[in-house]
């Protein structure tokens, strides 16, 4: 293996979600009646944990961008693979903001 991080496709399989936490509304968002996606962009590691997680598409101001990294942050996967074997890959999450 070269020991860097895949992407979906070409031989790597993508990882899939074991567990999903869902990002907390908080209160100046409420407020400010802001909705819409906070996309992220992380790498699911050979243990299922997310690393290097960062914010592609923002929904700031109202702190909802932290609130998505700290569900993310919670998520667990079965790892992709590679020829069998567990790597690294890099994937592409979108959260959810909706007032109900």
């Amino acid at each position: 293996m070269g020991g860097g991080v895949y992407r979906p496709g070409g031989g790597a399989s993508a990882p899939t979600v074991l567990r999903e936490v869902k990002p907390r509304y908080n209160a100046e968002a409420m407020r400010m009646r802001i909705q819409g996606s906070v996309i992220l962009e992380a790498v699911v590691q050979r243990d299922g944990t997310l690393r290097d997680i960062r914010v592609v598409r923002s929904l700031d101001p109202g702190g909802l961008d932290q609130e998505a990294v700290l569900a993310a942050e919670q998520w667990r996967f079965n790892p992709g693979r590679f020829a069998g074997e567990p790597v690294d890959v890099l994937v592409t999450i979108m959260l959810d903001f909706r007032i109900q």
